[in-house]
C-alpha cells in the first residue's frame, strides 16, 4: 500500500505538462466544456421533455452554474477566460498577450465542441425519440437550439445585431467592473459566482430574442458539431444565415464595454502606485487632497 502514491506521483509527474502556456490552453478546453455541459444540458433537459423536466428558467440557471464551475476549474491556471472576447479585450487593455489570443480562442472552440458532443451522447435517446430520428433546426420539434443560438420569430436582422451588440457590451462592461481592483476588490474565489449571477441577469432579462450567446467560441462551437451530427447545412442557413451574428456582433459589443468602463470609470480613479486601492483608502486620499487645497488656499488668503 505504502508504494502505491509513490507510483501515481511517478505517474502523474510522467504526465505533466510542461509548458505554461500549453497548461493554460488545457484549462480554457476545459472550462469551457464544463460550461457547455451543463448550460446546453439543462437545455437539452427541459426540451426533450417537453418541459415536464424544467424550464426557461432552470436553463438559465444551467448556463449559469455551469460557468461557474468552469471558471473554478481554470482560474488558477489561465484566468478562467472561457470566451474569447474577454481575452481580446484583456489584449486591447494590454492585460494579456495578443500572441496567446488564437491559441486561447481555439481551445475554447474545442471545448465548447467537444461539450456539445458529450450533451448529444447523453441525450441522443431523448432527442431521437423527441424528434422522431428528423433533427431539425426550426418548428415544434427542433432540437438544435439546444447547442447553438437562433433567432425568434419576431427578430429581425437588425434587430439580432443590436441586441447582440448591447447585450456583450454590457456584459464586458461589468467583467471590466470585476476586473478593476480599484474600484472594490472581490474577496477570493468570489469572482466566479459574481459572473455566474451577471449571467443569470442576463438571461432572465434578455434572453428571449436570441438566448444571448455573447461568446462566439460557445456559440460556433457546438454548431459546427450540429453541422456534422446530423442537422446539417441549415445550422448556417437558418434565420437568414444568422450563425454570423453571434460570432462577430459580441466582439463589437464587448470592444464598446471595455472601452466605455474605462473611459467612463477606470481611467478616473485617483493616481496611485502599483499597489491596489480599496474604496475606504480612495475616500481617504480624496480627503487628503481636499484638506491641502484648503491649506494652500488660506495661506494665499493670509498673504
Amino acid at each position: 500500500d505504502d508504494r502505491k502514491p509513490d507510483t501515481m506521483e511517478r505517474l502523474l509527474r510522467r504526465f505533466r505538462i510542461r509548458s505554461q502556456l500549453a497548461r493554460e490552453c488545457v484549462a480554457e478546453f476545459l472550462g469551457l466544456y464544463i460550461a457547455v455541459v451543463f448550460g446546453s444540458g439543462a437545455a437539452a433537459q427541459v426540451i426533450t421533455s417537453e418541459g415536464t423536466h424544467g424550464s426557461y428558467l432552470t436553463i438559465q440557471l444551467g448556463s449559469a452554474l455551469g460557468a461557474i464551475f468552469g471558471m473554478l476549474v481554470a482560474q488558477g491556471v489561465s484566468g478562467a477566460h472561457l470566451n474569447p472576447v474577454y481575452s481580446m479585450s484583456l489584449c486591447v487593455l494590454g492585460r494579456h498577450p495578443w500572441t496567446k489570443l488564437p491559441l486561447y480562442s481555439l481551445s475554447q472552440l474545442i471545448g465548447a465542441f467537444l461539450g456539445a458532443g458529450t450533451v448529444y451522447l447523453q441525450y441522443y435517446d431523448a432527442i431521437q425519440a423527441f424528434t422522431g430520428g428528423q433533427l431539425l433546426v426550426a418548428g415544434p420539434n427542433a432540437t438544435a437550439g439546444i447547442f447553438s443560438s437562433y433567432p425568434a420569430e419576431h427578430l429581425s436582422f437588425w434587430g439580432g445585431l443590436v441586441d447582440q451588440v448591447v447585450a456583450a457590451a454590457l456584459f464586458l462592461l461589468c467583467c471590466m467592473a470585476l476586473e478593476d481592483k480599484r474600484n472594490g476588490p472581490l474577496p477570493d474565489g468570489l469572482q466566479p459566482i459574481v459572473v455566474g449571477v451577471l449571467i443569470l441577469t442576463m438571461g432572465v432579462s434578455m434572453g428571449s430574442n436570441c438566448g444571448f450567446p455573447l461568446n462566439p467560441a460557445r456559440d460556433l462551437g457546438p454548431r459546427l458539431f450540429t453541422f456534422i451530427a446530423g442537422w446539417g447545412p441549415e445550422v448556417f442557413k437558418a434565420g437568414g444565415g444568422w450563425w454570423w451574428v453571434p460570432l462577430v456582433a459580441p466582439f463589437v459589443g464587448g470592444l464598446l464595454g471595455t472601452l466605455t468602463y474605462e473611459l467612463l470609470i477606470e481611467a478616473h480613479h485617483p493616481n496611485t502606485s502599483n499597489e491596489e486601492q480599496s474604496p475606504r483608502r480612495q475616500q481617504e486620499v480624496v480627503e487628503l487632497e481636499e484638506m491641502e487645497l484648503e491649506e494652500v488656499t488660506t495661506n494665499d488668503f493670509e498673504k
